[in-house]
């Protein structure tokens, strides 16, 4: 049997594809427009990339901007029409007869951390996005949590964000979850946003309230400061329930290095451990995380050693 795999990241406006070989990284990346709205297109274009293949692939391994029910089977991912609320793994499988693993992307990111990245020595990695949202994945020994689906690790929702810091009160904003006070709401990009607006009244890009905040300025540092306040207690808290001892970040707002220095110096004083060691952590597992994942949980059940560069 071949030992390559064909990885997908599938989002709502592009596809990424790329075929993994031995335990290694992917190689080059295709890009597809997503058939966001047409499940028959969607189906065809998986179809037509696999027939354009040289060789047959082992298995496809999805990382997915959605949940998988684990009672279901059935997908979450309202920015995909096409697929949402439908078994994928079930429809593939029939038309593909290969083998489909899917996971979600803020978990396939985890993976490819412990695997691959700032986690490979690590027993229990948690991994934080901080991009247009506020997500996570949980891996323990390499491997998923929740392998067969669900939301564990996903830290940047519930109602648990503080409602003041120091004197100055925050709201519990809504969050597109259905609740409100989620981190989620405060931290991302968005977040930032939505909090610069709301302590000075003043919209603001994250790019630039990030670039500010580098440079001085005291509005800007204030946002930032007051993020971390309000993020550093729910990220304290997730790593004391996990025992993570590596926290690697991901996601457009972790591309910032500073950042990450700072919600690492405001989160690790308030774990039980508090690890001499930087405990959050720029991502290093390369460019494509989500493919990456979705290969070394593709390996992992397949029974092949993933094989860090």
């Amino acid at each position: 049997m071949t030992d390559t795999i064909l990885c997908f990241d599938i989002g709502g406006t592009a596809i990424r594809a790329a075929t993994a070989t031995g335990g290694a990284q992917p190689g080059k990346v295709a890009r597809f427009q997503t058939p966001a709205g047409d499940r028959n297109a969607f189906l065809a274009l998986v179809s037509s990339i696999i027939h354009d293949l040289r060789q047959r692939p082992a298995a496809l391994a999805i990382s997915l901007a959605g949940i998988v029910n684990p009672e279901t089977g059935n997908l979450v991912v309202a920015n995909i029409p096409a697929i949402h609320g439908t078994n994928l793994k079930a429809d593939l499988e029939d038309r593909t007869q290969l083998p489909v693993i899917i996971a979600n992307d803020a978990d396939c990111f985890a993976v490819s951390e412990a695997v691959y990245g700032a986690g490979r020595d690590h027993e229990i990695v948690f991994g934080v996005i901080f991009g247009t949202g506020v997500g996570g994945g949980l891996v323990s020994g390499k491997r998923l949590i929740n392998r067969t689906g669900g939301f564990a690790g996903e830290w940047g929702h519930g109602p648990v964000a503080p409602l003041a810091v120091g004197e100055r009160s925050i709201p519990h904003f809504a969050c597109g979850c259905g609740l409100s006070g989620c981190v989620d709401t405060v931290a991302g990009a968005p977040g930032l946003q939505r909090l610069h607006a709301f302590l000075h009244g003043e919209k603001k890009p994250a790019p630039a309230i990030l670039s500010a905040w580098h440079a001085g300025e005291a509005r800007a540092a204030e946002t930032v400061e007051t993020c971390l306040q309000l993020l550093a207690g729910p990220l304290a808290m997730a790593i004391n329930l996990t025992g993570a001892t590596i926290v690697p970040a991901g996601g457009g707002l972790a591309r910032d290095h500073a950042l990450v220095a700072a919600i690492d110096e405001t989160v690790r004083p308030l774990t039980l451990a508090r690890p001499r060691h930087r405990l959050v952590v720029p991502a290093t597992s390369g460019a494509e995380p989500g493919l990456a994942g979705a290969a070394a949980i593709g390996f992992q059940t397949l029974g092949i050693a993933a094989q860090p560069a």
